[in-house]
């Protein structure tokens, strides 16, 4: 398992992708902070939270983790190496889980660029650290499950393209679930409300950018990603059979 998530952390890393795409995940960092001080009316003191700057750039990141994980499994198919990946040695499981994991690494390395923020407000403000973890710790969370979602979309095609772009788009109509759970017509079934308020992830994620973690939360994201990694492994495992 360890050589085939070395070969894809090689394909991050060793090309300009891995941090051109750590520039642009700065980038979203950058832009509501320039924002709130360009509104700086008399006053040399900017009251700012970083649970609040997570909260409004989530919204962005359904347009980057796509590009992300869209290369996975159809770039496989599109280069003829599955069929090399799929006769390894290694078990599908394990492979899933490489991938997972490097793609995951690449994450946790833009997530730690963004340290650069707190550390710089530290130096001329105040941090309050417990909310800021929280707020870590729930990206983290958030991300690796529209990971594990980005991959399951890529095991489906063999073009990238379409599977960021239907990676983009399922993404976004889950961030929405919760308003729609909370619209009119679907407050009149209360027990449809309640199934797909079930599944939305964001009020379960502005629980962590207000510096609470609920054990309820972290079973929620880790349990979505099992899940999808399981129907990721059966996709591929279903293709495997297939080829006889």
């Amino acid at each position: 398992m360890f050589p085939i998530y070395k070969k894809e952390l090689q394909s991050f890393f060793y090309t300009p992708f891995a941090y051109a795409m750590a520039a642009l995940f700065m980038l979203l960092f950058t832009l509501p902070l320039a924002s709130a001080i360009s509104h700086l009316e008399n006053s040399n003191t900017l009251p700012f939270s970083f649970t609040e700057m997570f909260y409004s750039v989530i919204l962005y990141f359904i347009f980057l983790l796509p590009i992300l994980t869209m290369r996975t499994f159809a770039d496989e198919r599109k280069n003829g190496t599955e069929v090399l990946l799929m006769t390894s040695p290694v078990s599908v499981a394990k492979i899933v889980i490489a991938k997972f994991l490097a793609n995951l690494t690449v994450y946790l390395f833009m997530l730690v660029c963004t340290l650069f923020f707190p550390l710089i407000t530290a130096i001329k403000g105040e941090v309050v650290v417990s909310q800021l973890i929280c707020a870590y710790i729930g990206i983290f969370c958030w991300g690796a499950m529209y990971i594990a979602l980005g991959m399951l979309i890529s095991s489906f095609t063999e073009n990238s393209i379409i599977a960021a772009i239907i990676g983009e788009v399922v993404m976004f109509i889950l961030l929405f679930v919760d308003n729609f759970a909370n619209s009119g017509f679907i407050s009149q079934f209360p027990k449809l409300q309640s199934v797909l308020y079930s599944f939305a992830a964001q009020p379960r994620f502005a629980y962590f950018s207000e510096g609470f973690i609920r054990l309820s939360d972290l079973v929620f994201f880790g349990s979505a990603v099992i899940v999808l990694l399981a129907w990721t492994y059966i996709s591929i495992e279903k293709r495997r059979w297939n080829r006889g």
